[in-house]
């Protein structure tokens, strides 16, 4: 079996950290290795990628076969490109001045568009902890503004209790159910000896009109004479 170039777990449970190493085939993952070529962290974004760049170029010179994982690391940090070169200028397609300059512009190129990677997601991330501080802020100012309302009418009921406890002495208390009742009685005694005096003067007035009648009696005497020639004349 060839050597690989593969990854080792290392870490604890639940944050992973692989080694990248040279290890036998037969061997196992974690079991032993030749060297270590550095190390990868996938939980971080973008990942960490710490590696000995002439080690690793040179075990792939040897023949050793990088897993895919290892490849994909080694093709992004540029050894793979750099093998590339290498074998071009073993072929005689161009010098080895060349194809420093073609590494050196590809290696920038890289560089840039990792930063240009790194400065997007701490801007996403700058977005993102604003966002959150603004609606953070509208849920504690609506907090806010409820708890003052229920402050508000706490402080409205305790002012109507204590109003409806404490009365003014100026406020004459409404006369009950049973005194209202008995003040209409009470002015119907009063009416009473009213009625009874209308009686009286009634009564009083009576003989007046019997006087009035005895007075006509009196002066009519001839009604009386008149009465008596008839008895005269049988006579």
């Amino acid at each position: 079996m060839p050597v690989k170039i593969r990854l080792a777990r290392r870490g604890r449970k639940f944050a992973k950290i692989y080694s990248i190493v040279v290890a036998d085939g037969r061997a196992p993952r974690d079991g032993k290795f030749i060297e270590v070529l550095g190390q990868y962290d996938p939980s971080t974004n973008p990942a960490t990628i710490k590696l000995d760049f002439d080690k690793s170029l040179e075990w792939l010179q040897k023949g050793a076969q990088p897993t895919d994982t290892c490849r994909a690391i080694l093709s992004y940090r540029g050894v793979l490109y750099k093998k590339h070169l290498i074998e071009g200028v073993k072929k005689g397609a161009f010098d080895e001045e060349e194809a420093e300059k073609r590494f050196q512009r590809w290696l920038s190129e890289k560089e840039n568009k990792i930063q240009a990677k790194v400065e997007m997601l701490k801007s996403e991330d700058e977005t993102a902890r604003k966002e959150r501080m603004a609606a953070e802020s509208k849920v504690k100012e609506a907090r806010a503004q409820e708890i003052e309302k229920q402050r508000s009418e706490m402080l409205k009921e305790e002012a109507g209790e204590e109003a409806s406890e404490t009365v003014p002495e100026e406020v004459v208390e409404a006369p009950s159910a049973e005194e209202a009742k008995a003040e209409p009685k009470a002015e119907e005694v009063k009416e009473a000896p009213k009625a009874e005096e209308a009686k009286a003067e009634e009564v009083k007035e009576a003989p007046k009109v019997e006087e009035a009648k005895a007075e006509e009696v009196k002066e009519d005497p001839k009604a009386d004479e008149s009465e008596e020639k008839p008895s005269e004349d049988k006579k």
